[in-house]
């Protein structure tokens, strides 16, 4: 199986184009929803991205939330949230994706 090292939403948005732009209208709704301020979601998307054990998500939504003041204890607590609820392996694989994405490394 050959593998790529391009963007894997990328990719979706090129092959995919009208199903991209109602997920990106999903996304601009949740945004929209009141309640939350815009770190705290971002924070929440890295709790969620690790319990479900993926990384890139991980490291997408660590970018965002530094961009919108979190700090890095707070990224990493967002991670470590998970062990009781979701394992170790889990947080194991995620944090250092998290840190990557506080850090820029996209």
């Amino acid at each position: 199986m050959k593998t790529t090292s391009q963007n894997p939403y990328e990719i979706f948005q090129k092959e995919c184009p009208e199903v991209a732009a109602r997920f990106n209208d999903l996304i601009e709704a949740q945004k929209a929803l009141k309640g939350l301020d815009n770190k705290t979601k971002q924070l929440i998307n890295i709790a969620i991205q690790t319990a479900n054990r993926n990384p890139r998500g991980v490291q997408m939504h660590a970018m965002m939330a530094r961009n919108e003041g979190a700090a890095r204890e707070e990224i990493i607590a967002a991670v470590v949230l998970n062990l009781h609820h979701s394992g170790f392996a889990k947080v194991l694989e995620c944090l250092p994706a998290a840190i990557d994405g506080f850090e820029g490394k996209i």
